[in-house]
């Protein structure tokens, strides 16, 4: 991963909405409904009383409105303020008091209205057949009652409109049930690409941290352990052998700048500030002498060994083989009390295998942060770590490294 995609990941892995804020929008969005709810059935009973009033009134109509006539149609109207969470319900209601209200009341007011409106609801909200049962019932219902009435209230035409008029309008609920459905779908589809987004910048920026604290591990850890067996000889040598001591302060002169030199190097790739400095190459093994010379002040006899033809590696390959041979001249250093430790690079076909061997105590390994970071390069550039003892004594770490290279 580059310096500036990991910018991005930190940069994209901001904070996440609470749970309360989904919660409190669905809550809204609740409530909105029932607003609008309201807001329709209020619009609707304006018609409605109005038309009614207005057709009450006209010359013809030898009966007025009675009082319980006018009950239906606030029943039928206040009805809708609930047909987005009862559409079924709600439609019952509004065909029953439609039912009710024409065959006995000679005003012809339009309370079919709120028949439809909750027939469209109905369906919209995904309840088609029920909606089909309830326009086939009424096309039924009206067809029976035409038929055995003296005098025709509803022509042939006016049946034909009727019966359009139902089809309409449950298309029309159709239509924007699936509009609706499409909507939800994408709604998903976004949360959905939104979260794995969010836990895609989690797990980079998470494997990124991971990597920052492998560095500074990997860089001071070997450093600091040479610093402290020197300062220790040092201080244990200062008034019988004050040659050797000032030879063991050298060396922690040494150490502790190299120290630095890699503590400035990998805080200089985080930063990214100052573009005109020069940047500091990342370590890789053509350090490795180096390496081994600092470990050898340490009083660690280490001898270098290459087989096979060397060659250029891909920079995240030399920087892992360098960094698990300091970690394993670190671990030498500070636990196994060895006199010797042999370091052989094998440049293979495919691979670059690295091997450290010691002749110290030997043994398993106790699991630690050292291990665990060599492991975790390993595995990062698909390689494998293996340690175990040796037969001859002491501890053998080996790590086979691919370097992509076909021949």
């Amino acid at each position: 991963m580059s310096d500036e995609s990991r910018t991005a990941v930190l940069a994209r892995a901001g904070p996440r909405l609470p749970p309360m804020a989904v919660v409190g929008g669905r809550r809204r969005g609740q409530r909105s409904g029932a607003h609008d709810d309201g807001l329709i059935a209020l619009a609707v009973t304006a018609v409605v009383v109005i038309w009614t009033l207005l057709d009450d009134r006209t010359p013809g109509h030898p009966d007025a409105l009675p009082g319980w006539g006018w009950l239906l149609v606030v029943l039928a109207c206040a009805a809708l303020a609930f047909r987005s969470r009862f559409p079924v319900a709600v439609a019952l209601v509004t065909l029953a008091v439609c039912g009710v209200y024409y065959p006995l009341f000679e005003v012809d007011g339009p309370v079919l209205v709120t028949f439809a409106v909750s027939l469209y609801t109905a369906t919209a909200r995904g309840h088609v057949t029920a909606a089909v049962l309830m326009a086939v019932g009424t096309m039924l219902a009206v067809g029976y009652g035409e038929a055995g009435a003296e005098h025709r209230n509803v022509d042939d035409a006016t049946m034909f409109l009727l019966a359009g008029w139902l089809v309409a309008v449950i298309s029309i609920g159709a239509v924007q049930r699936n509009r609706l459905a499409y909507l939800h779908e994408v709604e998903q589809r976004a949360a959905v690409a939104e979260h794995s987004r969010i836990e895609e910048a989690r797990r980079q920026t998470s494997e990124e941290r991971l990597r920052i604290a492998r560095e500074l591990h990997d860089a001071l850890g070997h450093n600091i352990s040479l610093i402290n067996v020197q300062a220790s000889a040092a201080l244990h040598r200062f008034d019988e052998d004050p040659a050797q001591a000032r030879a063991a302060l050298g060396a922690v002169k040494q150490a502790s700048g190299s120290a630095l030199r890699e503590l400035r190097a990998t805080l200089g790739m985080l930063r990214q500030v100052d573009e005109a400095a020069p940047a500091t190459a990342p370590p890789g093994l053509d350090r490795l002498d180096e390496l081994a010379e600092h470990a050898r002040s340490a009083g660690l006899a280490v001898t270098v060994e290459t087989t096979g033809v060397a060659r250029e590696l891909p920079a995240e390959v030399d920087r892992a083989a360098y960094r698990i041979v300091q970690e394993a001249l670190t671990n030498v250093t500070r636990h196994a009390k060895a006199r010797t430790a042999h370091v052989r690079i094998g440049y293979e076909d495919e691979d670059v295998r690295v091997t450290v061997d010691d002749d110290g105590r030997g043994g398993t390994p106790v699991p630690g942060n050292g291990l665990r970071g060599m492991d975790e390069r390993a595995r990062a550039l698909g390689g494998e770590l293996a340690v175990g003892g040796r037969r001859e004594g002491g501890l053998r770490v080996t790590v086979l490294l691919p370097t992509g290279d076909r021949r």
